[in-house]
């Protein structure tokens, strides 16, 4: 089992026409080793959702303690369990964590809330699970960006999505769920992916085109697109915190990157 297949909405490494969505996922995992190196090294981390498990293992390249992957899917499961041994990955339910209380240093979820039925459940389990000063990192497609013109609380067009999010939602989801001294960053595109875009137009739009050409008539991709995408790697994003340049405004970020912390018992 060495390599997953695509299902339209799972990351996955080692597909060149996934690069752009596979390095934008990695870069959050990557800015999460830098910004909590410290927490990840001495702690339990749970990455909850973990997919095809590229990024637990990401996250055990720090020395981490312990890495544990939740995912649903039992196919991702056993993949991630054969082929990365470093971590320990678990089927679970996400609104039942298979967890003690307060056993938990910090909880990273990216690229899932948007795709749960009851997330408030979710939160919730997430904050019963970590120990007091631990803490909560999710990542989620910008609403205003991703599926512009949609309203809050409004279904996707996509299919895999029940809800997708601004900035003010991510911070109360964390709110109310119980966390405190909660942050938002934001990931834009870098300068190469801003300066194609500038002569080519939408990298994200330019890559939906040719899915959908090669689906119905079974074009190839444009080459020069396919060896672009080929060459992207997690530092073609930026990841800053809110309001820290007058350029990178939350409203044009790509992804939200919400953090929490749990200060009570």
């Amino acid at each position: 089992m060495d390599q997953l297949p695509l299902t339209g909405e799972r990351t996955v490494p080692g597909h060149p026409e996934e690069q752009y969505w596979f390095t934008r996922h990695e870069a959050v995992y990557r800015w999460i080793l830098g910004r909590y190196r410290s927490t990840l090294v001495e702690g339990v981390i749970v990455d909850a959702g973990s997919g095809e498990g590229y990024g637990s293992d990401l996250l055990a390249s720090a020395g981490t303690h312990m890495v544990i992957g939740l995912e649903s899917d039992w196919t991702a499961a056993a993949h991630a369990h054969h082929r990365y041994p470093r971590t320990r990955i678990v089927r679970a339910n996400l609104v039942a964590l298979p967890l003690r209380d307060a056993v938990v240093d910090a909880v990273v979820t990216l690229q899932v809330i948007e795709h749960l039925w009851d997330l408030s459940g979710f939160l919730l389990e997430c904050r019963r699970t970590l120990r007091p000063g631990g803490i909560l990192i999710t990542s989620t497609p910008h609403r205003l960006v991703f599926s512009p013109g949609l309203d809050r609380g409004a279904k996707p067009t996509n299919p895999f999505h029940v809800e997708e999010f601004d900035a003010g939602q991510v911070n109360d989801l964390l709110v109310h769920a119980g966390f405190t001294e909660v942050q938002l960053f934001g990931l834009w595109h870098g300068r190469r992916l801003q300066e194609w875009e500038a002569r080519h137009g939408c990298v994200i739009s330019a890559q939906i085109a040719a899915i959908e050409r090669n689906h119905d008539a079974g074009e190839p991709w444009p080459d020069a697109l396919k060896e672009f995408i080929g060459t992207i790697t997690a530092d073609d994003f930026i990841i800053q915190p809110m309001n820290s340049s007058p350029h990178l405004s939350l409203d044009t970020c790509h992804d939200l990157i919400g953090v929490g912390k749990r200060l009570s018992a």
